[in-house]
């Protein structure tokens, strides 16, 4: 199984490059994208990433699902932002997984996906999802294809749900008693 993971400038560091990592552990190719300029990324937190693909680059048919991450670049781009939410349709509209985490779920209110969905999300970002079901309390919400997490305290949950969804339970237990969670 191969997916895409979103990288932009002031991502969060942990929800994006810890995710990566736990996935790849997991198994799973993950190849990150971004609609950037240029593939030199600068996260949330300062840190110098390169992005393995410009969006021009790929084809979202080679792809099993999409993880967004979120950020302060969410805030600054949500409102006009079109590639994302295509990009989230594109997958949603396949039947492949989305997953978004902390602020990111805000892209998948926008493009609709989330209605008459459970999901959670980081404190403030639940206004763009108003035909949803926000369920605050929750560290990670898995609604038919979609996974929503609410922040980088709860990027264990979140992998382990995109892990149990992808691969099953048995591979998403052996994921969180490696890493000693």
């Amino acid at each position: 199984m191969k997916g895409l993971l979103i990288v932009s400038h002031d991502m969060e560091d942990g929800e994006a490059l810890t995710t990566r990592a736990l996935l790849r552990r997991a198994g799973l190719e993950v190849d990150t994208l971004t609609f950037q300029d240029s593939k030199q990324i600068i996260t949330a937190f300062g840190l110098k990433v390169e992005a393995d693909y410009l969006y021009q680059e790929v084809s979202y048919d080679s792809y099993d699902f999409i993880v967004i991450p979120g950020g302060k670049y969410v805030a600054k781009i949500v409102n006009h932002d079109h590639h994302i939410k295509d990009a989230v349709k594109y997958f949603y509209d396949q039947k492949k997984l989305v997953a978004a985490i902390c602020a990111g779920p805000r892209f998948l209110g926008q493009a609709g996906i989330l209605d008459h969905k459970k999901f959670t999300c980081f404190t403030g970002s639940e206004i763009d999802m108003p035909k949803g079901t926000y369920l605050p309390h929750k560290k990670a919400v898995c609604d038919e294809n979609i996974i929503t997490a609410r922040g980088a305290g709860a990027v264990y949950e979140f992998t382990y749900e995109i892990v149990n969804y992808l691969l099953g339970e048995e591979k998403a237990e052996s994921l969180l008693k490696n890493i000693l969670y």
